[in-house]
């Protein structure tokens, strides 16, 4: 690989913005109207069209097809979950899919072993930790282990820093997604104030920096923060990413404000009280069906994208 790998780097970022898509499925919900939906089914569709027409290119020209490797360490019933629909869209778009499930018990050692193989084989592309990763494992000892080019989940702190920067880079795939979903949507971000609640290095600190990035101005909050309730009624735009049902209120939300709901809580909840936060916002997203949908065509296309990264090729 060349010093920086990302030179001939395609932005996937930015994509070819349409309007916003309609929503058949949702459009019989009982509270609110289907035109508040933000749903992220129909995008998600799209990148994974593209993704499969990328597969088909470097199978013609090249004849490699991309492969995604994932590592799955323990016997979490959600993780298992989430690493077999990710398998599943690799099967959709044509792509191989390597998979290592790893007993609980497995040293800090063994599993970057495994990462490590993993990066030395030219036959894998991209490399997916399903987190959480079981204590006592060193998640980020692991997660530094990828090498930035296979890091299409965006978990190393070399891809977080690029993201930092505005450089291109495989980005966290739920903050990603949200941006192509915000883009889609044609919410202008340039001077609003966005508030992200939730801090994680794979969701809340990226998507802040993505918004920095966007021009929006930024407020970053999380389980420390005083009076969130307030900061939180002065958002155009409001991330919810904190993994407690129903967490944002209705009256939290400023009226005609963009709501994005990470929530994905036991009962198929999110974080946000959708019933409520939708009398009050111009835009919400369903939990199924917002997010999810883009966080996991993302991971695809990144995917396809590392591939031809690799192989030097623009198919």
């Amino acid at each position: 690989m060349p010093k920086d790998p990302f030179n001939a780097y395609r932005n996937a970022g930015e994509p070819d913005v349409t309007v916003a898509p309609s929503d058949p499925i949702l459009s019989n919900m009982s509270s609110g109207t289907p035109s508040k939906i933000m749903e992220g089914r129909s995008l998600a569709k799209r990148l994974l069209a593209e993704a499969a027409a990328e597969v088909n290119a470097m199978q013609s020209k090249r004849g490699v097809t991309p492969t995604l490797a994932t590592v799955l360490v323990g016997d979490d019933l959600a993780s298992h979950t989430y690493v077999k629909m990710k398998r599943k869209r690799c099967e959709q778009v044509g792509m191989n899919s390597v998979a290592i499930e790893l007993p609980r018990d497995t040293s800090t050692q063994q599993v970057l072993d495994e990462i490590r193989r993993l990066a030395d084989d030219e036959s894998v592309h991209g490399i997916l930790v399903q987190h959480p990763v079981p204590r006592p494992i060193d998640r980020r000892a692991v997660f530094e282990a990828i090498p930035i080019e296979k890091d299409v989940d965006g978990v190393t702190s070399a891809t977080l820093g690029r993201t930092i920067l505005g450089m291109p880079a495989f980005a966290s795939c739920t903050p990603a997604g949200i941006m192509r979903l915000l883009a889609e949507y044609k919410v202008e971000l340039d001077g609003a104030h966005a508030v992200v609640v939730g801090r994680s290095p794979i969701l809340g600190r990226p998507m802040a920096s993505m918004l920095i990035n966007a021009h929006a101005t930024v407020t970053l909050c999380h389980s420390r923060t005083r009076n969130l309730p307030d900061i939180v009624r002065h958002a155009d735009v409001l991330i919810v990413a904190v993994g407690k049902p129903r967490f944002a209120q209705g009256d939290w939300i400023k009226p005609g404000a963009v709501v994005i709901d990470c929530g994905y809580n036991v009962g198929t909840i999110g974080d946000v009280d959708f019933d409520a936060v939708i009398e009050r916002a111009s835009l919400v997203t369903p939990v199924p069906g917002g997010v999810g949908p883009m966080t996991i065509a993302t991971l695809i296309r990144q995917t396809t994208d590392a591939a031809a990264l690799q192989l030097g090729t623009d198919c």
